[in-house]
């Protein structure tokens, strides 16, 4: 199954487009997804001046922006229409009012965004996300209930999929008629050590190679080709072991996805 492979380009957050579009080539991918953040070269302040510039230095290297992770202000939106990007993601957090109301204060947000996705024809896409978010991908279907289809979809993400005790078999075709972008990446379970005076410690998750993790990528990549999803697979190049540099196990990464995917 052939998939358009992509890559999120945090790690390098900070290069502009003519150091990026090289790097991200190289490294065997023809789809980004860029962060528009304070902390990324292109800030949500400037990403009207600095975005389409950036999507063109990329695609000039072979590698199309397909989605930014960014928030849903309409000078974003606009930014995304100018630059030819199809979706912005974002997460849904929680706040310490508790679980009910952190839902009913996205969806207002999700609400407000509507008419804004509509007149700039790019899409928002909601990502589960484990701890202080909505964490798994039925959630995020729940959230989106009744929004237009054609303006909100989901990202499923496989690391907080099995983060949520959760099966691709089961949670893709649930979510398959929203499905915008599939996230691979990949986790374990580690406990940390105990502070001093408490007894044990506690368990964390530990973000590794996609070979190694609890998220079964072949079994995610076969759901998908039974769907006949076609669409991005991103990698998010997300681990917790800086030890091996973020490129080697990209492209490590890659070839085993791809081989998962009988793309090799």
């Amino acid at each position: 199954m052939t998939f358009l492979w992509s890559v999120f380009t945090k790690p390098w957050s900070a290069l502009p487009g003519e150091t990026l579009g090289p790097l991200v080539s190289g490294l065997g991918f023809t789809g980004a997804e860029i962060p528009v953040r304070d902390t990324a070269y292109v800030t949500p302040a400037e990403a009207g001046r600095l975005l389409p510039e950036f999507t063109a230095r990329l695609r000039a290297d072979g590698v199309e922006v397909l989605s930014v992770a960014g928030d849903l202000r309409e000078p974003v939106f606009a930014a995304c229409r100018e630059a030819g990007v199809p979706m912005i993601r974002i997460m849904a957090e929680l706040g310490l009012d508790g679980y009910a109301a952190s839902v009913r204060r996205v969806r207002k947000r999700l609400e407000d965004a509507a008419p804004l996705a509509e007149r700039y024809g790019v899409q928002v896409g909601v990502q589960p996300h484990h701890g202080r978010y909505v964490s798994s991908a039925l959630g995020v279907m729940d959230l989106l209930d009744g929004l237009p289809v054609q303006h909100f979809r989901v990202i499923w993400d496989a690391a907080h999929d099995v983060l949520a005790g959760d099966d691709p078999r089961v949670t893709l075709p649930l979510v398959a008629e929203r499905l915008g972008i599939v996230n691979l990446k990949n986790v374990i379970h580690v406990r940390t050590e105990p502070a001093a005076g408490a007894v044990g410690g506690h368990w964390k998750p530990w973000f590794v190679p996609g070979p190694d993790g609890l998220a079964d990528w072949s079994a995610a990549l076969g759901q998908l080709a039974e769907l006949g999803y076609t669409g991005p697979v991103c990698l998010s190049g997300q681990y917790s072991d800086p030890g091996v540099p973020v490129e080697e196990r990209l492209v490590a990464d890659l070839a085993a996805a791809r081989g998962a995917a009988g793309d090799a």
